[in-house]
This record gives C-alpha cells, structure tokens and sequence, in this order.
C-alpha cells in the first residue's frame, strides 16, 4: 500500500492529466498556442504532474519503469525556465 504522500502524488498526477486534456480538447496546435490561459493552464499542469512525480517512492518508479520518469520531472523546469507565452 502507498504511503499517504505517495497517494497524493498520483492524484495530482492522474487530477492535472485530466485538467491538461480539458484545457486543450478540441484546439489546433495554432490555437492553442494563440490562446494564453489555455497555455498558461495547460503548462501550470505540467508543471504539477513534474513535481508530484519527484514524491513519488523510487520503488513505485521502478514498479513502473516503462514509464518516462526522467522526462516527466525534467519537463516542470523546461516549464519553469525555458517556457513563455510571448
């Protein structure tokens, strides 16, 4: 059984996938990208899903190992550092 925290990272994993997929249903890439709250939603959510993969206990990513884990938490600080909207 996952510890508390780890279950509090995988809803905020499984929470803001489902956030991200609201925020871009039905839009082309051209809009989305035109669209600042849609962008700036969507990144935020990102951002969420990085962090709450690094709570995550190294057994749970191993368990899971075909998942990309690295890239997962790599693309929050793409998000944070690299990332604007202008």
């Amino acid at each position: 059984m996952p510890s508390d925290s780890a279950k509090f990272g995988l809803y905020d994993i499984r929470d803001n996938i489902l956030l991200v997929q609201g925020f871009v249903a039905g839009l082309t890439l051209d809009a989305f990208s035109e669209l600042r709250l849609h962008f700036y939603d969507a990144t935020r959510a990102l951002e969420i899903i990085s962090e709450a993969s690094r709570r995550l206990p190294d057994a749970l990513h191993e368990k899971h190992s075909h998942l990309p884990w690295r890239a997962i938490r790599d693309v929050g600080n793409f998000y944070r550092h690299q990332c604007t909207t202008t």
